[in-house]
């Protein structure tokens, strides 16, 4: 089915290309241009698919042309989508956790482990550490600050115990108290080459419902800008599991 497209507008002063053209079902827009076929200049592009073709145009065709107001649709992705992202990131992947327990956890015989020992095992061969200690490997970055009650509730107890063997494979994991974290989003979030933010959606019962994309840059220097807040001022794992640990 043809799409229903609008001209928008041009610069070209003779009718021809560059310019812009608007779908009026999806909100996309259009460009047209010069192709880019030189195989040195194709080789600079980032994240360019095999199916895709890059254009030339003025800057000015999109400041004049371009839409200057959007009402932002949530890009939600499914849990394979998501979980590329860890293998796909070309420098550093940070976590912010917020919530007090995680409904996967719990369901989790690690867990079910800990409250019966209050150790949890590890397996090493799980793909999650396998990846992870790839990426670490190559010289990136993983870590994230988890934000913790006093006292920690029994699930944080659980993700403090676990933290040796996310850092077992490179993560640099570092803890802040709840009170000293008001400055902060109450939002859970990973982000990724300080480019791209996935914000995990949950209901009141901890369960993860959706995992939202967001690469607008304004929205994402506002994580970058919590990101750096909270490794500021939060503290190893170790650290901080031996101030949380009670006093005999």
């Amino acid at each position: 089915m043809a799409r229903r497209l609008r001209f928008t507008g041009t610069d070209s002063k003779v009718g021809g290309c560059p310019a812009l053209h608007a779908d009026e079902d999806s909100g996309e827009v259009i460009v047209q241009g010069t192709p880019v076929t030189d195989p040195e200049d194709l080789e600079q592009l980032q994240h360019l698919g095999p199916d895709e073709a890059a254009v030339v145009v003025p800057r000015e065709l999109l400041v004049n042309w371009g839409p200057k107001e959007m009402e932002r649709v949530p890009e939600l992705v499914g849990q394979d989508t998501f979980l590329r992202l860890f293998e796909t990131f070309e420098h550093t992947a940070w976590r912010l956790e917020t919530r007090r327990g995680y409904a996967s956890d719990r369901q989790d015989p690690d867990y079910q482990a800990f409250l019966a020992t209050g150790s949890s095992p590890c397996d090493p061969e799980e793909p999650w550490f396998i990846n992870i200690k790839s990426q670490t490997d190559a010289g990136k970055t993983v870590g994230r600050v988890r934000v913790a009650d006093d006292p920690p509730t029994t699930e944080q107890l659980f993700l403090l115990d676990y933290a040796r063997h996310n850092a077992a494979v490179g993560e640099d994991i570092r803890y802040l108290r709840r009170e000293d974290a008001a400055a902060l989003p109450a939002e859970d979030f990973w982000i990724f080459d300080s480019r791209l933010v996935a914000l995990l959606h949950f209901d009141d019962a901890d369960n993860l419902l959706n995992i939202e994309l967001i690469t607008e840059p304004a929205e994402v220097v506002r994580y970058a800008i919590a990101r750096d807040a909270a490794m500021h001022h939060a503290v190893l794992f170790d650290r901080f599991a031996a101030q949380a640990a009670p006093a005999e």
